[in-house]
């Protein structure tokens, strides 16, 4: 019996993903081209992909060429607070970001002039804060039900001596909020 040459695949997580590239909700020729597609304007139009996805996915695939570290990365979008820009990235490509010394995130920061979090979507919010804090332990997350029926994330941090912390806590609430709508209490230990 001849085994079948042709190899079934899953389909792709995005509809118009390129082969061996940055995964976007936008087709690879329209980022590379600068004109877009009706099915992407769309996109941009319904407010599903905002114009800074659009930046940051052309400025991603600019980057894969000299950085074969983003090579089949998913991109799903970021997620501006302040002066921090958050992207929201696949489960496992967080590694590929911050791998060889920040190198992907320090040309990032560079070219955006923005604080650049790194964060990974489809894990649980004890994993989504973790990363969201870091370089920061926290102690503890505490669920706090108030009395109007909604509920805040109480989160405590370790202190680090008298220097203030390396996040930007204001930023970082606000981030939250707009990826998992968590409302966050911080607190330092």
């Amino acid at each position: 019996m001849q085994k079948c040459p042709l190899k079934l695949r899953p389909p792709p997580l995005f509809p118009r993903e390129a082969p061996n590239g940055v995964k976007t909700a936008l087709c690879s020729f329209c980022l590379k081209s600068g004109i877009l597609c009706s099915r992407c304007q769309s996109k941009i139009k319904s407010g599903e992909v905002s114009e800074t996805d659009l930046k940051i996915a052309r400025l991603l695939l600019s980057l894969e060429a000299t950085n074969p570290t983003l090579q089949d990365v998913y991109f799903y979008k970021a997620v501006e607070a302040d002066d921090v820009l958050a992207l929201i990235v696949g489960r496992g490509d967080m590694s590929r970001f911050l791998g060889q010394g920040r190198k992907v995130v320090k040309i990032l920061e560079e070219k955006i002039g923005k604080t650049i979090r790194v964060l990974e979507e489809s894990v649980d919010d004890r994993k989504f804060l973790e990363d969201l804090f870091a370089p920061l332990s926290i102690v503890t997350i505490n669920t706090i039900w108030l009395p109007d029926g909604t509920t805040e994330t109480r989160v405590i941090l370790k202190k680090r001596g008298r220097t203030p912390p390396p996040v930007k806590v204001k930023a970082v609430k606000e981030i939250a909020k707009k990826v998992r709508n968590i409302t966050l209490r911080v607190e330092f230990d």
